[in-house]
């Protein structure tokens, strides 16, 4: 659904490079006028518009365009062709320690990054207070730029892009970089500059930081767009894309759900059982389920048999296959075969999916013959014996005892807690 104003608009973009086999070609181009290179188009006829409240994902292979469209988008390449309009201020944090001098400080950079994101003076110092404690460097913050970390370097860069209050923030991988805590602080934050208007393009292989982050996503390839809707249906033409099949290829829609693989070997039924053994797809929280395959082939080979379970957000819960659990199968031409997973079902009360697949090796990258996305549902009605905060149920034991006050010791293994004051 369309939100709001256009805040970033590009029409018919195109870009292309000129790839040299040997740097003497270029010299050899320059002087005797014969062509040498060959012409990359990183960009073909592009077209995209991030509006007000929009957050716009972007998935693709490497080397499908993401970078350059970047580029083009903050200003630092032109377009050999097309239109990119701009409403209003555009960030953007690409490549740790961009426009960072490593000679100055973190608290000097602030200003000349500043600067370069379209702050003037007066903003700067109205806002260095605040750009300082959100990136936590207050300690570090005076220190040459070139002692900092490369998450140390992501904290700073990101606080100053964020706080310039753009009107289209562009992110790419650089976000991944730095500890958990303050990637999740940094998506806190997206999502708040999201609701309050604000649009974003975000660049990404974490199609999980994708489904939470956006509410559209584009699947790039080859410099133009080859889907652009809702981010699950995405990162599924995503998946299909890495997992080598024809980028032409019409997905197959079948009662089960989206299907896509080369076909050789299929998953032709997928059941869920409770603990009793009777099929269903309603389980209380710890009841023992089991998830049995029914599956179709028409070669000999060994592979790998594998499910997996998102939530209602689409979010990866858990997942697993036989090459992870140190398993072989083996599918002979011209028979069925029956695979059986038995697990405890150990989440949180809601509704969620499972997907099933057949590939190779560890991951359905390789030589993927049936993936099905959502082939079944399955609702967890309520918590059984043990009730707990969060997702999932992990297994734990818990032990108390008494301690004398130590005089010595080492105690450097242990993580201290400090109480702010």
């Amino acid at each position: 659904m369309k939100e709001g104003k256009p805040l970033l608009e590009l029409v018919e973009v195109k870009k292309s490079f000129r790839l040299y086999a040997r740097p003497v070609d270029r010299l050899k181009e320059a002087l005797l006028g014969h062509k040498h290179h060959r012409d990359h188009l990183a960009l073909d006829r592009f077209s995209l518009v991030v509006r007000q409240g929009e957050s716009v994902g972007v998935l693709g292979r490497n080397g499908a365009g993401k970078s350059t469209l970047l580029k083009i988008i903050v200003g630092v390449l032109l377009p050999d062709g097309g239109i990119v309009r701009h409403a209003g201020r555009i960030t953007g944090l690409l490549e740790l320690g961009t426009g960072f001098d490593p000679s100055l400080s973190g608290r000097e950079n602030i200003d000349i990054n500043g600067r370069l994101l379209g702050m003037d003076a007066a903003e700067v110092r109205r806002k260095i207070d605040d750009i300082v404690a959100f990136s936590e460097l207050e300690h570090f913050i005076d220190a040459p730029v070139r002692t900092y970390s490369s998450g140390m370097v992501m904290r700073l860069g990101f606080s100053i892009a964020i706080h310039a209050e753009p009107e289209c923030f562009v992110v790419d991988e650089a976000l991944s970089v730095g500890d958990a805590r303050f990637q999740q602080k940094c998506m806190a934050r997206i999502r708040a500059y999201r609701e309050s208007g604000g649009g974003i393009l975000f660049v990404s292989h974490d199609v999980n930081a994708i489904k939470m982050v956006c509410n559209r996503a584009i699947v790039l390839e080859q410099g133009r767009v080859l889907f652009d809707g809702e981010p699950e249906q995405a990162v599924s033409h995503y998946f299909r894309l890495i997992a080598g099949t024809s980028p032409g290829m019409q997905l197959q829609v079948e009662s089960e759900g989206r299907s896509y693989g080369q076909m050789q070997i299929r998953i032709a039924a997928a059941t869920l059982y409770d603990q009793d053994g009777g099929a269903t797809a309603k389980f209380v929280c710890g009841q023992d389920a089991a998830l049995e395959l029914r599956i179709e082939s028409d070669i000999d080979a060994e592979l790998t048999v594998g499910f997996l379970i998102r939530d209602r957000f689409g979010q990866d819960i858990f997942g697993t296959n036989t090459a992870l659990l140190s398993r072989t199968v083996r599918f002979r031409a011209g028979t069925e075969s029956m695979c059986r997973f038995a697990f405890p079902v150990r989440l949180a009360p809601g509704a969620y999916t499972v997907t099933v697949a057949v590939h190779s090796e560890r991951t359905h990258v390789h030589n993927c013959q049936h993936w099905i996305d959502h082939a079944l549902e399955l609702e967890v009605s309520t918590f059984g014996d043990q009730v707990f905060t969060g997702l999932c149920a992990l297994p734990v034991d818990f032990a108390h005892w008494p301690v004398a006050v130590p005089t010595g010791g080492d105690r450097s293994h242990e993580k201290e807690i400090r109480l702010a004051s």
